[in-house]
């Protein structure tokens, strides 16, 4: 089965996460918006009135016959086909908790530059979102990192669940990933009290399907148009 991806085709964002997952699966899928004619269909995934279950905002994967919505659910959707998480249920719903954890702070790292509204530009709201990206970098950052460097020190230290990679470690790359490129200063002073995190981000890097897709010219490069985004005036 090829997969259709339907998010925006010029962010990394939220779809990211959903890329790399399929990405290590090796599976086949399309990122339809990239092609040519895509943008209706996308947008037709998250219209109720072209989809009976659209959802409300990309990204969305088309499985067959099956149209799943929100990054997390998605998630746990590959994860459980591919064997990226736990075959037990009590394993599965915990891969799936740590990804709404995970949702939290790339929600409140968006917050960052749209403290007021994401309807108003963010030049627009510059006062607040200073105001905002310093307590995010000074506590929000390290209490949700603190977390996790925890969890995965409650595991064994190599691995966020079980034994194995899942779409959890992938993602805590992604957020390592992102959160360098937006608050570059503030990760540099405060990564080396997760030493545990840090390997974990090193090991999923060096993975063969994940390397391979770092360096091609499918991983788009942040920018500020996504969800981390470098505003220099922010730290």
């Amino acid at each position: 089965m090829e997969y259709e991806l339907y998010y925006w085709p010029t962010i990394q964002g939220r779809g990211e996460f959903v890329r790399l997952a399929l990405e290590e699966a090796g599976a086949r899928y399309r990122d339809v918006a990239r092609g040519k004619g895509g943008m209706p269909p996308t947008e037709a995934a998250i219209d109720p009135a072209e989809e009976v279950r659209a959802a409300f905002a990309p990204p969305v994967l088309r499985a067959g016959e099956l149209l799943i919505g929100q990054t997390a659910n998605i998630l746990l959707y590959l994860g459980r086909r591919h064997g990226l998480a736990p075959r037990a249920e009590a394993g599965w719903l915990w891969a799936h908790q740590l990804q709404l954890t995970i949702a939290d702070i790339v929600n409140e790292a968006h917050d960052t530059h749209h403290p007021v509204s994401t309807n108003l530009y963010y030049e627009d709201q510059k006062k607040e979102a200073k105001k905002r990206a310093a307590d995010f970098t000074a506590e929000r950052i390290p209490k949700f990192l603190g977390y996790f460097e925890q969890i995965l020190q409650n595991n064994g230290g190599r691995y966020m669940v079980g034994r194995r990679l899942s779409y959890v470690d992938l993602s805590l790359f992604q957020l390592i990933e992102g959160l360098r490129y937006a608050f570059p200063k503030a990760m540099a002073k405060q990564e080396p009290g997760w030493p545990g995190l840090l390997a974990l981000h090193g090991m999923v890097a060096a993975r063969p399907n994940i390397a391979a897709y770092l360096a091609s010219k499918r991983r788009i490069p942040f920018n500020e148009d996504g969800i981390f985004r470098r505003y220099p005036e922010l730290e």
